[in-house]
């Protein structure tokens, strides 16, 4: 099809149905949905500030920690809204142009999500393998560069897919069954040959997704060896419990997105699609509502500082790396 029969099927707008098959109970779905989010803009600005006013936390695992909550707030605000938006006040258009942003926010946000915790993987091997060398390796400039890294490569790779979906044509109507727009579901109104956009998301999704495992896995293997050798039980106590809040918030976030992968590609006829939207939803605002409460039960420090924060207490920071 050629690109001027393309643009002239480009809706103007979209119309986001929300969840088909239980719009009756969209106001009872909002409840927890918006309960969460409270929390994770709550939770996440809350640990960026306390970050940013304690000198004690100016350190290289809280810099990271500062920047997944800003990647998590960010990344649920991009959805959580509109979708309240069509819950609440029926509001479903959304632009065409602000339909593609929200693609690209989502997509970019997830793979910098995924690259935050690779860096925080990366820093709990330095800290553990080379206690010594963690202030020298880990300056402030190196970390500077490995976030300013993760989030140039994540842009560079989701730019061409959003462009790509920019010029498919739209013939099959302009209503998308979903709360947000979701790459999948936008691709289901265009009749364009969407063949080398599937074939991209999904080189791009293993790319970053193949490439953040294999370096979280490889740390944590390394991480095992130096702790197990270590002959006193204590001190392979101290050194599993470094990392410990980071190991759950990388379940949290892997665990609903390959189920959410997985389910697409090959249980996509088995599971009804509101149990599709439904996962979706959690799988970009679980990470973000969690992950504060995890690290402020598992860390110390940032127990240490919110009474400190709250109260006006001298707290002596105590810190096990």
């Amino acid at each position: 099809m050629s690109g001027d029969n393309s643009s002239s099927l480009t809706p103007g707008f979209f119309i986001l149905n929300g969840i088909p098959g239980l719009e009756a109970t969209h106001i009872w779905i909002s409840l927890p949905f918006c309960f969460m989010y409270i929390i994770a803009v709550v939770g996440n600005c809350g640990l960026i500030c306390l970050i940013s006013h304690e000198e004690a936390l100016h350190r290289p695992m809280y810099y990271f920690l500062a920047l997944l909550s800003f990647t998590d707030v960010t990344l649920c605000t991009t959805t959580v809204p509109n979708m309240l938006c069509v819950f609440w006040f029926n509001l479903k258009e959304i632009d065409f142009n602000a339909c593609l942003a929200q693609m690209f926010f989502v997509h970019m946000l997830t793979g910098m999500e995924s690259g935050v915790l690779m860096l925080m993987a990366l820093d709990c091997y330095v800290a553990i393998c080379y206690p010594l060398r963690y202030a020298t390796i880990l300056t402030n400039p190196v970390i500077a560069k490995a976030g300013l890294a993760t989030f140039l490569r994540n842009v560079m790779l989701i730019i061409p897919f959003t462009l790509l979906t920019k010029r498919l044509p739209y013939c099959r109507g302009n209503f998308i069954p979903h709360t947000y727009c979701d790459r999948m579901s936008v691709a289901k109104v265009s009749c364009g040959n969407f063949k080398v956009n599937a074939i991209y998301g999904l080189m791009v999704a293993l790319l970053i997704s193949v490439f953040d495992i294999c370096c979280i896995s490889v740390s944590y293997t390394m991480i095992l060896q130096a702790v197990m050798s270590l002959s006193s039980a204590d001190a392979r106590h101290k050194a599993f419990s470094t990392c410990t809040s980071h190991m759950c918030a990388i379940v949290i976030t892997y665990v609903p997105a390959f189920f959410t992968f997985f389910t697409h590609r090959f249980g996509g006829h088995n599971i009804p699609n509101h149990i599709h939207i439904i996962v979706a939803n959690l799988y970009l605002l679980l990470p973000p509502t969690m992950n504060p409460i995890v690290y402020g039960v598992k860390t110390k420090q940032i127990q240490e500082g919110v009474i400190k924060f709250l109260l006006g207490d001298k707290v002596s920071f105590t810190y096990d790396k």
